[in-house]
């Protein structure tokens, strides 16, 4: 089709999305009082509401066609290697830019502009992905930064950069042989970061994991209280603003980390029900369009931010509720913090720009993609 197709808004992933945003923004109403967490957040939720209206306009073959996903994910290496130098230390890690009232996380950007490279490469190479060599190249593009991220450090979002790399590569179509190297690789790569990299607190936080009571007073404080928040939740909940734990501060990082056992505390089971129902529908639209794409470059994009969203979702509510190490990984859409919300609403922007301006896919394209370059 020689024009562009203006297809409707997909209503559903807006109907998915905006409950989850004010489920963050309610929980953090409710507990905390002059911090000022909740008028910035909207704020932010806001400004983002209006890019992902903005993002939904741009045609994700310009992404395709030109040099913008490399030229991203170099800019976005700059920035690691900038906070590393220059970057605010957070609970720890060196993984923020300081501007006054206002932050910025480098990671976030990193995580959208590594799908998008990791798209535009492997749709041209899409029969040609077999061969260990692109295997061998993409993960170089997924290596660096996840060393400069973990060098912050950063585990959390370092694994979510694994998670994305490995779950793209895989349904590119890597052979069972290649997978069961990266397997081979990722468990000696482990090892090596266990003994020669991992800090002390890094290895409590994977020792707690395997065993959650090993130092409830100490390293492993935060997912106790997280699983009490959890619990006392019961069936309905204690209702809005009567979450004890949150209240009265057992529970740290209640706006971030932990919202979810926030939420849970004062919303119960079938509030969290809910809430993972709306993630599911969210996470369903995505796939959706992931599979109706016009070409394997909108497919894959589509199934890349799946994954990086879902990462997200399994290791934050893991963390939640106990059955995951603690890495201070976010929960889309509803926890505190401009960044993250930006980025996410921006891809998810692009991803309804592919319901916008799909066309079918002219033959030269389609050889490009099927033959490699």
């Amino acid at each position: 089709m020689g024009s562009l197709e203006s297809k409707k808004m997909d209503w559903l992933i807006v109907f998915a999305v905006i409950p989850i945003i004010a489920a963050g923004l309610v929980t953090m109403k409710s507990f905390t009082g002059e911090s000022g967490f909740f008028s910035r957040q909207l704020v932010w939720a806001v400004v983002s509401i209006i890019v992902f209206f903005l993002a939904s306009r741009i045609d994700l073959q310009v992404l395709k066609r030109t040099n913008v996903a490399f030229w991203m994910y170099v800019i976005g290496m700059l920035f690691l290697v900038g906070v590393l130098i220059a970057g605010n230390v957070v609970n720890g890690a060196r993984s923020w830019f300081s501007f006054g009232a206002f932050s910025f996380q480098p990671s976030d950007v990193v995580k959208i502009s590594l799908i998008l490279l990791l798209a535009k490469y492997y749709s041209r190479r899409h029969v040609e992905i077999r061969h260990v060599k692109h295997v061998l190249v993409s993960a170089a593009y997924a290596l660096v930064p996840l060393i400069l991220i973990f060098l912050e450090p950063d585990f959390g979002s370092a694994i979510i950069i694994f998670m994305i790399w490995f779950g793209m590569t895989l349904v590119s179509g890597i052979s069972k042989k290649h997978l069961a190297v990266v397997f081979m690789v990722g468990i000696a790569t482990f090892a090596g970061l266990w003994f020669f990299v991992f800090k002390p607190y890094q290895k409590e936080r994977v020792v707690n994991f395997l065993n959650p009571y090993y130092d409830i007073r100490g390293s492993g404080y935060n997912a106790f209280q997280s699983r009490i928040a959890v619990g006392s939740g019961g069936l309905l909940g204690k209702g809005v603003g009567f979450g004890t734990q949150s209240r009265l501060q057992y529970l740290p990082e209640y706006q971030t980390d932990f919202i979810f056992a926030a939420f849970t505390e004062e919303w119960g089971f079938i509030g969290a029900l809910i809430l993972l129902t709306l993630y599911g529908l969210l996470l369903a639209r995505i796939l959706r369009a992931a599979l109706t794409g016009a070409s394997n470059f909108e497919t894959l994009f589509a199934t890349g931010f799946a994954i990086m969203i879902l990462s997200h979702l399994l290791i934050n509510i893991g963390m939640n509720i106990g059955i995951m190490p603690v890495t201070g990984i976010t929960l889309p859409f509803m926890s505190y913090g401009g960044s993250h919300l930006l980025v996410e609403f921006t891809a998810l922007g692009l991803i309804v720009s592919m319901r916008r301006y799909s066309r079918a896919a002219h033959r030269e394209d389609f050889d490009k993609e099927f033959v490699g370059m």
